[in-house]
């Protein structure tokens, strides 16, 4: 498994104009690889695939829970099933979990971020 990183921060709150070709485009850039979409910005992250999915994962999704209503798992091309370590700490924390392909995670982070929710995204970059 790989480690959980986070650089590339982007601050503020954006649409996602974007998804695919290995990342996504959103305030007028293009990313490369996977992105935590929080409260403070939008972050790269290390996570490559479903598989790589942990708790730790999360800890700077975490770190801003008090922001945050629901969390959006972009899971790549396929849905995939979240560890129960992980659902455990997103209800310790009262936080909702949604994990969904990362096309479908993007159109609806897109409508519930319009709408003002406290929504958070974590996506895993597709081809």
């Amino acid at each position: 498994m790989s480690e959980a990183r986070y650089e590339g921060f982007v601050p503020g709150r954006h649409i996602l104009d974007a998804v695919g070709n290995g990342g996504f485009r959103f305030a007028d850039m293009s990313h490369r690889g996977s992105i935590l979409i929080l409260p403070t910005g939008i972050y790269a992250w290390s996570v490559q695939s479903a598989q790589d999915l942990t708790a730790s994962s999360f800890d700077a999704l975490f770190k801003e829970a008090k922001d945050i209503d629901l969390v959006l798992i972009g899971t790549g091309i396929n849905p995939a099933y979240l560890d129960e370590a992980i659902r455990w700490r997103f209800k310790e924390l009262k936080i909702g979990v949604d994990p969904m392909t990362t096309t479908a995670a993007a159109r609806t982070y897109n409508v519930l971020m319009n709408e003002g929710r406290r929504v958070a995204a974590a996506l895993i970059a597709i081809d």
